[in-house]
């Protein structure tokens, strides 16, 4: 009989009532977008970090992330290949990569950038240049002079696609040596600053313009699986890996590893999203605690006539707990429905911060942000709301059981 009992008190006052149930579905549906829009904002920086050359997996010399030189080269790159790839889960994709340091020099222009020899096709889903290129064409493997380069990058020296260009590096003997490209094709990412340092040219080119033969300066590694930060654990594979190439000098790192302040943000995001969901509560709490004080002395006569009855205390404290309950319970069921109206209607474009696009970028922060729902975030928002809501709740359900029959008959 609680239940049903507890359910008509609610209504007693309905626009009391529907004052808490605002609160409650403004508290939870709050947690619930602003937790999505931070979790999209955060799979964001994990996409725009696996997919800027990074991958998932990388192998290199140890010393390479320190001093980036075309001498910390990995020779044999295809042997190394062989015999990791037993290693690697089904769906596996494997790209070879040279990485240095240069200069792109126009007639006009001299402008540092990053030179990156690949084999466009073994680039697809791997990184984000073996996505379709924005204008022009993409280089192919055996062209001798091939160049796709950014385009914030051509838009800063005034280029276009069709113009040659000159490219300078350092090689294998650390002289420097130099080569005309011609841009072939434009590429664009969520970050502009990307466009603006890596141009691409075929691997093959790149290795006889620094004379190293086979050599590539890194191997990378998508395992195929989503670049979710929550369910991608590598820390085993990349045991292995080195365990398979321990002797060669060269070492395996995951994302993790080679992202650390990134891969920290991560690990304390959780614990950042529950201590921001304690601080709506408690804002809200305060609404809660003082409405249902209000309730409790508006009924101190009825809890009175229950005690000179003999309704035990207990009693009356479960009725309390129980109204509470069922509000929490409708509160949250309801704000649950405008959070994902929310976040699957209004929001399923994302927002739009372009007009911020210079400050969200020293993030790593994509330009749209697509609200991400996760059932942690779900669970812990409409948790803390629940068990606090019940706990707090306490103070007046024990202030009602305390009313005495005497103390009430001052108020009839």
């Amino acid at each position: 009989m609680d239940i049903p009992v507890a359910w008509r008190n609610l209504w007693r006052n309905p626009r009391r009532t529907f004052i808490i149930l605002t609160a409650i579905v403004i508290g939870i549906s709050s947690m619930v977008v602003l937790s999505a829009l931070s979790r999209g904002t955060m799979e964001g920086m994990v996409d725009n970090a696996i997919d800027n050359l990074v991958g998932h997996i990388r192998i290199q010399d140890p010393e390479y992330r320190v001093d980036p030189s075309i001498t910390r080269r990995i020779d044999l790159p295809q042997q190394l290949i062989s015999d990791i790839e037993p290693l690697l889960p089904p769906g596996s994709r494997i790209a070879r990569r040279i990485k240095v340091d240069g200069m792109l020099s126009t007639s006009r222009e001299h402008i540092g950038v990053i030179i990156v020899g690949i084999v466009p096709q073994d680039e697809t889903g791997i990184s984000f240049i073996g996505n379709p290129v924005y204008q022009g064409r993409m280089i192919t493997a055996d062209e001798s002079n091939g160049l796709v380069a950014g385009e914030a990058l051509l838009k800063r020296i005034g280029a276009k696609v069709g113009r040659k260009v000159v490219l300078m590096s350092q090689n294998h003997d650390l002289e420097n040596v130099s080569k005309a490209f011609r841009i072939r094709g434009t590429y664009r990412t969520e970050l502009a600053q990307t466009e603006k340092v890596y141009v691409f040219v075929p691997l093959p080119a790149l290795q006889k313009m620094l004379g190293v033969g086979e050599g590539v300066t890194e191997i990378g590694i998508n395992t195929g699986q989503k670049n979710n930060s929550q369910s991608m654990d590598l820390g085993g594979l990349v045991f292995r890996l080195n365990e398979k190439i321990k002797g060669s000098g060269f070492l395996a790192e995951d994302w993790h590893q080679m992202l650390p302040a990134l891969s920290a943000y991560l690990e304390m995001f959780d614990g950042y999203m529950l201590i921001w969901f304690v601080v709506v509560f408690i804002a809200m709490g305060f609404g809660l605690v003082n409405t249902m004080l209000m309730a409790v002395y508006e009924r101190m006569r009825e809890f009175g006539l229950q005690r000179a009855l003999g309704m035990r205390s207990t009693r009356i404290i479960a009725m309390v707990m129980t109204e509470i309950l069922l509000l929490l319970a409708l509160g949250s069921l309801l704000a649950n429905g405008f959070a994902f109206f929310l976040i699957k209607v209004l929001l399923r474009s994302g927002i739009d911060l372009s007009l911020f696009a210079e400050g969200t970028e020293m993030w790593g922060i994509n330009r749209i942000i697509v609200p991400v729902i996760s059932a942690w975030d779900v669970y812990a928002a409409n948790g803390v709301v629940l068990v606090l809501g019940l706990l707090v709740g306490l103070y007046p359900a024990v202030r009602a059981a305390r009313f005495s029959p005497v103390e009430t008959m001052r108020h009839l």
